[in-house]
């Protein structure tokens, strides 16, 4: 009986070790389907942008918010890659600044194109927020033209690869 306590406590650790933590608790992973969403942009009349517009093409979805220096840092990495690609490749940047001006202001500084640049004034509260899961980290996502995440968490050294590597398994 005294070995009974051990044998269960080395059960629990294998199988809590045979979890992925990454597919239950932080956002969406390579192969789902990215949700749907709309943005608005507060600065440019009410323009909005629908991610299902966007099918048939490579997306990048960068979820930054300024207060958080790796996903800035992430986010202008990556503006800067799409814009030396010769094409391909959309982006849709999104903050979750609280403040309209923090992110106008951001976005100049770090000089990200504000066309493809959005905001959601809900932070955290926002339903794309809760819809992507980024309570564990702002993420990217590299979707495929069907909608599909073929990467996550992408570098900007990254990002041409794995275009072209999706690009050879569709032929």
């Amino acid at each position: 009986m005294k070995h009974v306590k051990w044998i269960f406590v080395v059960l629990f650790i294998v199988l809590v070790s045979f979890v992925d933590k990454d597919n239950i608790f932080s956002g969406h992973n390579v192969g789902d389907k990215a949700p749907q969403f709309t943005l608005t942009a507060t600065d440019r009349a009410g323009q909005s942008l629908s991610l299902k517009e966007l099918r048939g093409e490579y997306v990048l979805l960068s979820f930054w918010a300024s207060y958080d220096a790796a996903s800035r840092m992430q986010n202008v990495l990556l503006h800067k890659a799409i814009a030396e690609m010769p094409g391909g490749v959309k982006m849709v940047s999104v903050s979750f600044d609280k403040y309209h001006s923090v992110y106008s202001e951001t976005i100049r500084h770090d000089k990200i194109d504000p066309a493809v640049s959005f905001v959601e004034l809900a932070g955290e509260r926002s339903p794309l927020f809760k819809q992507y899961r980024l309570n564990r980290g702002l993420k990217n996502y590299l979707l495929n033209p069907d909608g599909v995440i073929i990467a996550k968490d992408v570098q900007a050294d990254e990002l041409a690869a794995y275009v072209k590597k999706e690009a050879e398994s569709q032929v």
